[in-house]
């Protein structure tokens, strides 16, 4: 399919923020794909406003179940685009056999690791709470005492592209590195130079735990009450992979009883009612929420941990690559297997689950 002939494909594009619709359109210049913009997020409410489209493209906060579901089935829907590596946002069973689903596997997981390190550093020597106090010229140290990372353990959770650039960042730093991961690459640890270790013996030794694993059914609430009994007194927690992998009610027993002594998160359990928009003239209703931005020894961002050039301008080039391909020859390199829902499909022969 021609250059011009891609103007055919009509794609609805959900959540559009203008940092989006920017880094799109530059890479849009080489594709020619007919985009519409909407800043609305994808819901049962606002799927009417895929008629006429063929692709829908979707951000971490849309909400892609079984109503919406099939609504795009009626309309004609062939393709969903993903601009991000997670999907736990769409229903992989209703969708199963009616739509196919393309993502974005990796486009900067230096920024997402580079993110997790600087919220540990920040914690660590208490960077936001001197930003504050200087600005109202109190240029007092006390309660700012840090600690050296060098020799401390880093127990990484993941050992995906983003886990294993936390690794070698954090190696930098002469810390100990113990690991977690369901499939763990031998080749590479004896590469790297760290110790692959059950969960338990990690929470038990590590001096800062991050999380960078996919949000699966084994992976829900991964950090709860019984896990963090488990670990060291004044543990650092750092997520900045899926809100759900942390139980935050019993990250907040943690805080308050100084169990963990420090928490940075860059995604939050219930973050599509506010990441990503502007409640400054409002009030938090969501008491969790309001619970964990009041403690002085967490750092909440509002899942900015891809949010670079570099990722942004990758997230584009690899979307509308999905788009074109899947339309100009059916090629669906980066499809979710819906049968067992990783990224490449298992299946060599089609790469294909129907």
């Amino acid at each position: 399919m021609a250059k011009n002939d891609l103007q055919a494909v009509k794609i609805a594009f959900f959540d559009a923020k203008p940092y989006d619709i920017e880094s799109f359109n530059n890479a849009n210049r080489d594709f020619g794909l007919n985009i519409s913009y909407f800043k609305n997020h994808l819901t049962k409410e606002t799927a009417s406003l895929t008629q006429g489209f063929q692709a829908v493209c979707v951000f971490v906060n849309d909400t892609i179940q079984k109503e919406v579901i099939d609504t795009l089935v009626r309309h004609g829907i062939r393709l969903i685009a993903i601009r991000a590596a997670g999907y736990n946002n769409i229903d992989l069973k209703s969708l199963f056999g009616k739509i196919h689903a393309v993502r974005v596997p990796a486009y900067s997981p230096h920024a997402v690791a580079e993110h997790a390190v600087a919220l540990m550093l920040a914690l660590n020597r208490k960077v936001h709470r001197a930003y504050y106090r200087t600005r109202d010229n109190n240029f007092t140290l006390n309660g700012l005492l840090g600690f050296d990372m060098r020799g401390k353990t880093a127990g990484i959770i993941g050992t995906g592209k983003i886990g294993r650039a936390a690794v070698e960042i954090l190696k930098g730093f002469g810390m100990k590195i113990l690991a977690y991961d369901a499939f763990p690459d031998e080749d590479y640890r004896k590469k790297t130079g760290f110790d692959y270790v059950d969960l338990d013996t990690l929470y038990k030794e590590s001096d800062i735990i991050s999380l960078h694993c996919p949000l699966t059914k084994e992976t829900y609430h991964l950090i709860n009450e019984a896990n963090i009994a488990k670990m060291k007194p004044g543990v650092m927690i750092i997520n900045t992979g899926r809100g759900m992998l942390i139980d935050s009610k019993a990250l907040i027993e943690g805080l308050k009883t100084g169990k963990i002594g420090y928490a940075g998160l860059d995604v939050y359990e219930e973050e599509s009612d506010y990441f990503f928009e502007d409640f400054s003239n409002k009030v938090i209703t969501d008491d969790i929420l309001a619970r964990l931005l009041s403690f002085n020894n967490v750092v909440i961002t509002s899942h900015q941990g891809f949010f670079t050039k570099e990722a942004l301008h990758n997230i584009a080039e690899t979307t509308l690559t999905n788009i074109r391909d899947y339309f100009s020859k059916g090629s669906l390199v980066n499809e979710i297997c819906y049968k067992c829902s990783i990224t490449p499909c298992p299946r060599p022969k089609t790469g294909k689950c129907f």
